[in-house]
């Protein structure tokens, strides 16, 4: 059994690693390499090349397909790179757009990682023979008697499970994660000491198809007319004033409501099919109780027991799991019943369900009454 966990010698197992262009990617392969893996770096063009060379800071961009390139050269395995960009703007960036009109609040690296990347990249790697798809992702794969679990990483700080929540099973038994026993710094230290070109490029911090973090501008390209005008109303249906459109808001949102003087007003829930922005005081945020849909779970059984399972879960990336029960309902779906009332649940975000440090599965926050 080799360190991957395949019963196979290193040189006898093929391992095809997604390279982004930055320094996880990169080191996740040169790792791999060093251990005498036979390692093909993949790279995915997701927008236009031309276009994608002036967005400095976003991931498979340009510029990154070069440093993938580069990188590739250095640590001496094979390097492809393959045109996903039908696939990317249908699945992530359309996603986004309508997610937005719905008013929901995406988050198209989950949808990323659900479609291309672990969906269609997966396929191509089995496809070339590959025995294991591998990542950068700061996040563990756990095998345990009924198969492999995935768990949050050792640095915290870094933890990616969160967006790795509607990995499936299958896929899960395909794909590996070396970087999950590692700290930044650690990555970082090994990118030095395998001479990267890429061992001090900054991390990517941007959506990767919001070239200047305007998400507004992108949204009304993809679809004309979405900044229509519409009220701005309190809790009591009283109109408090006027907007350029819903897509400039999401749920919690206190600053840039463009509602002057008085006491500190948050966007409480939005309204699309009216265009309204319903505000109001801080404690309005507050919830105890969430539906969540499309329903992936990695747990015992097809998905969360009809008579609920205690759980840590995070509503937000950001955050650190908190005591929920979450219980399985219908088609999919779940009911999650916090602990303490918590504040900020946005439709559209996910709500991913924790044991301890295992991934349980998790769903996409509904809006009310959906």
């Amino acid at each position: 059994m080799n360190s991957l966990g395949i019963d196979k010698a290193p040189e006898a197992t093929r391992v095809v690693v997604a390279m982004s262009g930055g320094v996880d990617s990169s080191v996740t392969a040169a790792l791999l390499a060093e251990q005498g893996f036979d390692v093909v770096g993949i790279t995915m063009q997701l927008y236009d090349h031309g276009e994608a060379t002036r967005r400095p800071g976003a991931c498979c961009a340009g510029q990154d397909i070069h440093d993938a390139r580069r990188v590739a050269e250095v640590i001496g395995i094979p390097h492809y790179v393959l045109d996903y960009e039908s696939r990317f703007r249908d699945s992530v960036i359309e996603d986004f757009a309508e997610t937005y009109l719905a008013g929901e609040t995406p988050i198209p690296c989950v949808r990323c990682n659900q479609t291309v990347k672990f969906l269609d990249l997966l396929g191509t790697a089995r496809d070339l023979g590959a025995d294991a798809l591998a990542t950068g992702h700061y996040v563990r794969r756990r095998q345990g008697s009924d198969g492999p679990k995935l768990c949050r990483a050792v640095d915290t700080g870094r933890d990616q499970s969160y967006f790795l929540f509607a990995t499936t099973r299958s896929q899960l038994d395909f794909l590996r994660f070396p970087l999950g026993e590692l700290d930044k710094s650690e990555t970082r230290a090994l990118a030095r000491r395998f001479a990267l070109p890429v061992a001090a490029k900054p991390d990517s911090q941007d959506i990767c198809f919001v070239p200047d973090g305007s998400y507004a501008r992108v949204i009304e390209r993809l679809r004309p007319g979405a900044l229509e005008p519409g009220e701005i109303a309190d809790l009591d249906g009283n109109v408090l004033g006027r907007h350029d459109g819903i897509i400039n808001f999401t749920v919690g949102q206190r600053r840039g409501i463009g509602l002057g003087g008085g006491p500190p007003l948050y966007v409480i829930r939005l309204e699309p099919e009216s265009r309204r922005v319903v505000v109001g005081p801080r404690d309005a945020l507050y919830q105890s109780r969430l539906w969540i849909k499309d329903v992936n779970w990695l747990g015992e059984g097809d998905g969360p027991p009809e008579d609920g399972v205690k759980a840590k879960v995070k509503l937000r990336s950001t955050q650190e799991p908190f005591p929920a029960t979450v219980y399985g309902r219908t088609a999919g779906r779940g009911e999650v019943v916090l602990d303490e009332p918590t504040r900020g649940v946005a439709p559209g975000q996910a709500c991913v369900v924790y044991q301890g440090d295992r991934v349980l599965g998790g769903g996409w926050i509904l809006r009310e009454g959906h």
